[in-house]
């Protein structure tokens, strides 16, 4: 089995972090390494099922390929890409992505690109949401976290990932309502969960899809 180790002072045991990048073993400052295969040994039943699981999301979901002719997801579409060096500029042009780069900083040209337009197409939805539930929000930041997909504090200012707008629109406008309502109910309670309902009917679908192809959006 291929995996890294990568060692965190925040961490206090141990715990395996399978993505699209492969296998990661996170361990405490001063773990033993000689306790790694050991516990990857044991853990290996739920990681190949894991490591199975993404196989068939990547099928389904094919990851962005940035190259000259390649293609990238934005809310749903497939986007074409077209590379040429130069000066850092990204141009849409109906489904198609212009996109000038210096030599080997597409992908880095490509993700600013989408961190701007992530604020965009959220803020949008952000105040639409809140307009119709009658709250306000404080803030909002673009961020691109690993594994949190958006939050919101108990001062109202909003976080999104701007890795959503590598999902379907739908995911996006469900995890803005779901932000949306934590501004009423900042826990996880049934209370929440049937806020929520009213607003999003298909939220357990949104959310099987999330836990099902969240590791795919990437870039």
């Amino acid at each position: 089995m291929n995996y890294r180790v990568r060692e965190s002072e925040r961490a206090r045991r141990a715990r395996i972090v399978i993505d699209g990048g492969g296998v990661e073993v996170v361990v405490p400052r001063g773990f033993a390494l000689r306790k790694v295969e050991p516990f990857l040994e044991e853990k290996r039943p739920w990681i190949e099922r894991t490591l199975r699981r993404l196989r068939e999301s990547d099928a389904e979901l094919p990851p962005a390929r940035i190259e000259d002719g390649g293609e990238v997801p934005y809310l749903g579409e497939r986007l074409a890409l077209r590379l040429r060096d130069g000066r850092s500029r990204v141009t849409r042009r109906g489904g198609v992505l212009h996109v000038c780069a210096p030599p080997g900083a597409a992908r880095d040209v490509l993700e600013s690109w989408y961190r701007r337009r992530a604020r965009d197409e959220v803020a949008r939805r952000l105040d639409a949401a809140v307009a119709r539930a009658g709250t306000r929000y404080g803030s909002l930041q673009i961020r691109g976290q690993r594994t949190r997909w958006a939050s919101c504090s108990s001062s109202g200012a909003m976080s999104f990932n701007w890795r959503l707008l590598l999902a379907p629109e739908a995911i996006l406008e469900y995890v803005v309502e779901h932000e949306v309502a934590h501004l009423e109910i900042q826990d996880h309670s049934e209370r929440f969960w049937r806020l929520v309902e009213e607003r999003c009917p298909d939220w357990r679908e949104h959310e099987r899809w999330l836990r099902a192809h969240g590791h795919a959006l990437r870039l």
